[in-house]
């Protein structure tokens, strides 16, 4: 039976995205009930300065204590070198580093032009080799699909990065549709041909919500052997550095259309029900979205390895 796996990026690109800040505690009970509902990867935080992101100030202390649940492997994401090693130092499994398509949006987003992001990769790259080989590496291209600054992304530029980063040695490159620009042609398309470039290395999918596409994405994806895709409990997120880019794909409304198309996921939708009473306990007040937690399972429903 195929299984697909499903990686929380809410405690990440979530609660970067919203003024509020989560408290430590908080953080870990929802990332905790999120384990125990079945989600096998969680990108739990950022290094980043915390005068820039101050919900991301503990993330060495969220990495820590997320690595002590068992069986999750612990993502991050780092914009640079100094936030790699820290990542690195603090314990997590994989590490994605931002790569922009788009360079009006590297520039925003990271403040480099792709000449400088290629030499701070080749860096990270060259750290971990030398001393956390076990950490896996993804770069992950932000605007591949299209840039609320720069417009229309040309599809070769994303392949010729895409190549790049995996000549200067990271372990997969995901595409990111940042801005909420793809539609479901594109996404089959641009998958088919990330895959006929880099083989293995083609990694998932990270899909916003913005425009109503984001599941159709998905399904275009599946289309074209994506088997990895990012979601946010409550579609929490979006990029503070792409203007009106709101909203990632909700966890619960993609476990349940993966699941209800005969697609393993390993994940208790009930249990995330669960984990989203402790994400509102520790947000009061903030606006989550999604289907599936407004209406429930229907009648009959049943998971892909039960029905199998």
């Amino acid at each position: 039976m195929p299984q697909i796996l499903v990686s929380e990026v809410g405690p990440r690109d979530g609660l970067q995205s919203i003024a509020a800040v989560m408290p430590t505690p908080a953080k870990l009970r929802w990332i905790g009930a999120l384990a125990a509902a079945g989600l096998r990867e969680i990108e739990v935080c950022s290094f980043v300065p915390p005068k820039l992101l101050p919900q991301m100030a503990d993330a060495a202390e969220v990495v820590a204590g997320a690595c002590r649940l068992s069986g999750l492997a612990v993502a991050a994401l780092a914009p640079n070198l100094r936030g790699a090693r820290a990542a690195f130092e603090a314990g997590a499994a994989k590490v994605t580093l931002p790569v922009s398509v788009s360079e009006a949006h590297s520039l925003a987003n990271v403040r480099k032009t792709h000449a400088q992001m290629r030499d701070e990769v080749a860096a990270v790259v060259a750290l971990r080799n030398a001393e956390f080989p076990s950490v896996k590496l993804e770069a992950g291209l932000s605007t591949a699909f299209g840039c609320t600054l720069a417009g229309q992304v040309p599809e070769a530029d994303t392949l010729r990065l895409a190549a790049a980063m995996a000549q200067l040695g990271v372990d997969e490159v995901g595409l990111s549709d940042t801005t909420g620009y793809a539609n479901p042609a594109q996404v089959k398309r641009l998958f088919k041909a990330l895959r006929a470039e880099l083989g293995e290395r083609a990694g998932g999918a990270h899909f916003h919500n913005t425009r109503g596409q984001g599941l159709a994405n998905v399904v275009a994806a599946l289309e074209a052997d994506v088997n990895t895709f990012d979601a946010s409990q409550g579609g929490l997120g979006g990029c503070p550095y792409a203007p009106g880019a709101t909203g990632n794909i909700v966890t619960e409304d993609l476990v349940f259309l993966l699941e209800s198309m005969g697609l393993d996921t390993g994940i208790d939708i009930n249990g995330l029900l669960a984990a989203r009473a402790a994400l509102r306990e520790g947000l009061p007040g903030e606006p989550l979205y999604g289907h599936v937690p407004d209406a429930g399972l229907p009648n009959g429903f049943a998971y892909a390895r039960e029905a199998a």
